[in-house]
This record gives structure tokens, C-alpha cells and sequence, in this order.
């Protein structure tokens, strides 16, 4: 116990009866409240000031660092993710094309084969049905091919042309 109390700094500067100062001080201040000089309250304050500087400069560098390390890993993780769905990919079941349409996979068996950003008219399922009503509705080819390996509904048509 009393070597931690004699870890913490005491002003030391000498009283009225000549012994030293014994009042614990931070560790910027050079002397106590009662002891301190303006020119030891102005080094206090440089002191403070030029720690509490260093620290937010490494600080913001570390976090600097941070970002610049969580972009270069999620760059990474797009490219392995795209190279997996590259190998992955399939564009065509039973001769027929697949098509990705807004995340959903899709068979088309209609000639020309369909191209990115082509509209087509998709047929009824539970989810459209919640957001759209019931009834075939209208979907943009996003990408051609999928990963998916499951059961493809068939995309009834090409949508027809709007005019303007």
C-alpha cells in the first residue's frame, strides 16, 4: 500500500515549515494550486494541450489506417465473391437460357436469347402477388446466368414496348 502512494507524484515544492509539499499533482502539473507559478500553470497547460494533440492525431491515424484496411479487405471480398460466382454460374438448363431478373433466376426458351436490361413479363408468385397484385408483371433482365440450382419458373414474354 505505501508503495503505491509513493508512485503518485507530490508537488515537493517546500511549506512554511520547510517540509516538502505532499499534495498529489496530475501528471502535467509541476507543483500544486498553492505552489504553482503562472510560468508552471502555463507549462501545465502546453503540456496538456500538446498530449491532448498527439493523442487525437494518433488516434485519427489509427482509424485512418482502419478504414483504409476495411476497404482493401471488402474490395478483396467482392473480387473472391465474384470469382466464386464466375466458377458457380450457369447459363443455360435443358438448352433453355437462364436469366437473372431483379436477384431472382428465370428460364427463357424464346428466340433471340435475352440480353441485360431487356424487360420481360414474369408469371405470378407469392411475393408479387403481396407487392404487385395478382396477375404477370414486369421484371428487368439483370444478369444472364445464375448460381441458383433449384427449380426455375419460365418467363412467359418479352414485355411489350412502352411508348412514349
Amino acid at each position: 500500500m505505501t508503495e503505491e502512494i509513493n508512485d503518485v507524484p507530490t508537488c515537493g515544492r517546500p511549506t512554511r515549515s520547510g517540509k516538502p509539499c505532499r499534495i498529489r499533482i496530475s501528471r502535467f502539473d509541476v507543483a500544486c494550486g498553492t505552489h504553482a507559478t503562472e510560468h508552471d500553470r502555463a507549462l501545465a497547460d502546453a503540456y496538456r494541450r500538446g498530449y491532448n494533440e498527439g493523442w487525437k492525431a494518433g488516434s485519427a491515424t489509427g482509424e485512418q489506417g482502419a478504414q483504409a484496411r476495411i476497404r482493401f479487405l471488402e474490395a478483396r471480398l467482392r473480387e473472391l465473391q465474384e470469382r466464386d460466382d464466375a466458377a458457380k454460374r450457369i447459363f443455360e438448363v435443358g438448352g433453355e437460357q437462364v436469366v437473372e431478373v431483379d436477384g431472382y433466376a428465370y428460364r427463357w426458351r424464346g428466340h433471340p436469347p435475352l440480353v441485360v436490361g431487356e424487360r420481360v413479363l414474369l408469371p405470378e408468385n407469392w411475393l408479387s402477388s403481396l407487392k404487385r397484385g395478382s396477375g404477370p408483371f414486369i421484371g428487368v433482365v439483370t444478369k444472364l446466368g445464375t448460381t441458383y440450382k433449384g427449380h426455375l419458373a419460365q418467363v412467359i414474354n418479352r414485355a411489350p414496348v412502352e411508348k412514349p
